[in-house]
């Protein structure tokens, strides 16, 4: 075959590599399609848009846009995602936190609802859009890895109350708003003797219902017969006319797809640039944290970085299709998680029902009773305080307890998008804390004579002379000092006639400039004392680093590094025999 020829087609299909590779890009949330639970999916993703359709109407409310741009969100922002997306269960659509920023920003510029509105509305959804795709190149995924399994429950607790919280005035009668969870609570409080007895009756009811099915047939999609069978005898029985609070009407018909003016963020970007960034950080965070969360529930893979592509996809879509910003959203996440939804399936389903709404059935949806509606939302709050996983928290890692507690609160007191921030930087500070007083030990020999760990407090010794220190963290700034003190108090209550101080590495991976001079410094300071300072299972890295600070000289294997405590042991022992044979020449 001449080399200009073309190559004969291949019959052979493509290699499983290829496809991994493929899938890690497109479908990763659906695909491989687990056919035994598609039927679950399929049922998910109907409960998933008989809830949600509801919801995404009140964030309209939030955002000031008109009510059916909240029914958009559900549409090709959550086919973009379930296609680019790696989340199984991530539901991307409106949600509060990032309306509410949206609104703030909006308020002095543009009349709410508005074409201008929408205008702006639009462009900040493209350029969160085009914001999550920089951060997709910069690889900011790992943001995702600052949010531990204490944060995610704390986060998700605070997210849960604050539904819950939210959805008490509809689901009692009561007439109290604001966006405040506590806040609200408290005028709900005051005005409970006020409850609208039709109101409370309905929803005690429905809520009643849902409990029982889950009690006795938990795989029964008792949420969606809720919806149907109360918007059905709402249709038939008029309720709208009887003092109970309806839905009510919404255009119809699907979104014009049209290219957001950029021009108005040039115009007024300092207004709208850090209302950008805002919601940007809050997509990337609470997205991440429920991803994760769901993902460790069930043990499925999921992929930071791929997310925020399948994110900016969705931005892009809603920026495309006249509504506003998207976000990954925890209450939508769980309501599918309830129905037994495990892929995007149940989000495709989602997104088709969704399209025939808005076409063909926006009439029906005017009559469901809000109360109802507000006893399954409120029931899906409850289902995300993890009461059981603080409990365990608390009795297994007390200090982790506080850090789940605090992220609840600052999510109900200061809101999602401060929490989120509040919780990484506790993450760090509870990690910092360990990091900077390490449990440190000193290796000796047990009655059997194999090495054996001992608390630092009892200075033992490993031999006559011999004492070996085990450091259990990365040495860096912060526990450099810790290092040198514990040192130091060892070497002073050592027995007389210590010749050799081991540190053992094995523990450490990290060894930063100022350990690394604290290293230098000790060496120093137990030379003048006639003790030689070595060291005991360095990584090749760390190895290399103290080679590099002139803490150990180049090729000193088996003189003043080791591999193991046996060879340790075998140059101390040759040693001292030297030693003591010089003493006796």
């Amino acid at each position: 075959m001449r080399m200009d020829e073309p190559a004969p087609a291949s019959n052979e299909p493509p290699h499983p590599a290829a496809r991994r590779a493929w899938r890690a890009v497109l479908l990763g949330g659906l695909l491989p399609v687990n056919r035994a639970t598609l039927a679950r999916d399929i049922v998910a993703g109907l409960t998933l848009a008989a809830l949600a359709i509801p919801e995404v109407m009140g964030y309209t409310r939030i955002a000031g846009t008109p009510v059916v741009t909240g029914l958009y969100t559900l549409m090709v922002p959550a086919l973009a995602f379930a296609v680019l997306g790696s989340s199984r269960l991530l539901v991307v659509g409106a949600d509060s936190a990032t309306a509410a920023i949206m609104a703030a920003a909006l308020a002095p510029l543009a009349q709410p609802g508005s074409g201008e509105w929408m205008l702006y509305a639009q462009a900040m959804a493209l350029a969160c859009a085009v914001l999550l795709l920089l951060a997709r190149v910069a690889r900011l995924g790992f943001l995702a890895d600052f949010l531990s399994r204490t944060v995610l429950v704390g986060f998700l607790t605070g997210v849960g109350l604050q539904v819950a919280i939210g959805e008490l005035p509809t689901l009692l009668g009561v007439a109290a708003h604001g966006h405040h969870p506590v806040e609200l609570l408290a005028q709900v409080l005051r005005r409970i003797t006020a409850t609208q007895p039709a109101e409370l009756a309905l929803g005690g009811a429905t809520l009643a219902g849902l409990l029982l099915m889950r009690r006795w047939l938990p795989r029964f999609p008792a949420a969606l017969v809720a919806v149907v069978a109360a918007t059905g005898a709402s249709l038939l029985l008029d309720w709208g006319s009887h003092h109970i609070a309806v839905v009510g009407a919404l255009q119809g018909g699907l979104p014009s797809l049209a290219l957001p003016d950029l021009s108005l963020l040039g115009r007024e970007g300092t207004q709208l640039a850090p209302a950008v960034l805002a919601m940007t950080v809050v997509i990337l965070a609470q997205s991440a944290a429920t991803s994760r969360a769901y993902a460790w529930k069930y043990n499925t893979p999921f992929d930071e970085n791929h997310d925020l592509v399948g994110l900016a996809a969705a931005n892009a879509g809603a920026a495309l299709t006249g509504t506003f910003v998207v976000n990954g959203s925890p209450t939508k996440t769980q309501m599918v998680d309830s129905a037994g939804g495990r892929s995007q399936a149940a989000h495709l389903t989602m997104a088709a029902v969704v399209t025939l709404v808005v076409l063909f059935a926006t009439g029906p949806i005017a009559a469901l009773p809000r109360s109802v509606l507000a006893a399954i939302v409120f029931l899906i709050g409850i289902d995300l305080v993890h009461v059981q996983a603080l409990r365990r928290i608390r009795a297994e890692r007390p200090s982790e307890f506080w850090v789940a507690l605090i992220t609840a609160a600052a999510v109900l007191v200061v809101g999602v998008e401060q929490a989120i921030v509040l919780a990484m930087v506790l993450s760090l500070i509870d990690h910092v804390r360990r990091g900077y007083k390490p449990h440190n030990s000193v290796i000796v020999r047990g009655e059997d004579g194999h090495a054996q760990l001992a608390d630092v407090a009892t200075a033992g010794e490993y031999a006559p002379g011999l004492m070996v220190y085990r450091f259990s963290h990365a040495m860096y700034y912060a526990n450099a000092e810790v290092l040198s003190q514990e040192v130091n108090r060892l070497v002073g209550a050592a027995r007389p006639g210590l010749s050799w101080f081991v540190i053992d590495l094995d523990a450490v991976d990290d060894v930063d400039y100022s350990a690394g001079a604290t290293l230098a410094s000790l060496a120093e300071q137990l030379q003048r004392r006639g003790i030689s300072l070595m060291f005991m299972r360095p990584s090749r890295s760390v190895l290399a680093l103290l080679e590099r600070y002139g803490i150990v000289a180049p090729g000193t294997a088996g003189a003043q590094v080791f591999r193991s405590v046996r060879e340790m042991r075998h140059a101390f022992t040759g040693t001292a025999r030297d030693d003591a044979k010089g003493n006796a020449g």
